[in-house]
């Protein structure tokens, strides 16, 4: 195990390299206690062959539910377990792994939840347009050849009719499914010296959303793809935004990036 601490912008973490680096492009799957979820969803990848696309690499916020257990990881595929040791959320997680991801080299990164609800089968789609030079792509069910499966009502309009748009209105460009974290970004957009993705300024869901519009008011080329985004049919809903108080947060989050608050100094 190998330890990473004391970087500016990125929080203390630890490194589990299961593999050697075997591609030009990572998958990073950020996770805290999703137990059986991520299981599924890495014999899903392994199943369709993306550990042979991709280095399948978990960034962890401290799982204590038995699902990083070395040997069921590294047997599923799984190149490399990252553990946070240091403060922050989801954002946190994303940057300890963009970090790892930029330190290893790898030329596009893709990112993907890790509660099984996305088609981790679609890998393809995204190597293929980050080939062709797109900078940002972003995974959608709402274009043609996607699937928006069991969508709960509230999640459905909030997404079409408040999310998107104002996402839409600060990138300049029209994005369809801008909470789904299925997602590319290549390493001339993450590296651009008007991003800097690393910064403590981003500890939750405020990455996702920076990223989600800085490509495109740089210059920069993104797209959608198409792909499968399936909740349970009964049931809660598997998510980390939940209540009014998740949901505020997530508002306040989304005018902060159309107001241009997470752009550097």
């Amino acid at each position: 195990m190998e330890e990473r601490r004391n970087i500016p912008g990125v929080p203390d973490y630890t490194v589990e390299m299961l593999a050697e680096k075997r591609s030009d492009y990572c998958l990073l799957i950020p996770i805290i206690n999703e137990g059986g979820r991520i299981l599924k969803e890495l014999d899903r990848a392994k199943a369709a062959g993306v550990c042979g696309l991709v280095d399948i690499i978990l960034c962890d916020g401290g799982s204590t539910d038995g699902s990083t257990e070395l040997p069921g990881l590294k047997s599923r595929g799984v190149n490399c377990l990252l553990t946070k040791t240091g403060p922050g959320k989801q954002g946190a997680q994303l940057r300890m792994g963009l970090h790892f991801a930029l330190e290893r080299g790898y030329e596009g990164i893709l990112t993907i939840d890790g509660n099984n609800k996305d088609s981790i089968e679609s890998v393809p789609l995204f190597i293929e347009k980050l080939s062709e030079g797109y900078d940002l792509v972003q995974g959608s069910r709402f274009i043609k050849g996607g699937k928006a499966v069991n969508t709960p009502l509230s999640r459905w309009l909030a997404v079409r009719f408040i999310h998107a748009p104002v996402i839409s209105l600060a990138a300049r460009h029209w994005f369809t499914d801008t909470t789904n974290a299925y997602r590319a970004y290549s390493r001339a957009y993450l590296t651009h010296p008007a991003v800097q993705p690393l910064r403590d300024i981003f500890p939750g869901y405020e990455l996702l959303a920076y990223l989600s519009v800085r490509a495109t008011q740089l210059g920069l080329k993104a797209c959608e793809v198409p792909v499968e985004r399936a909740y349970p049919k009964n049931g809660p809903a598997p998510t980390k935004i939940k209540g009014f108080k998740g949901n505020s947060n997530l508002l306040k989050i989304l005018f902060a990036a159309l107001a241009g608050k997470y752009d550097p100094q």
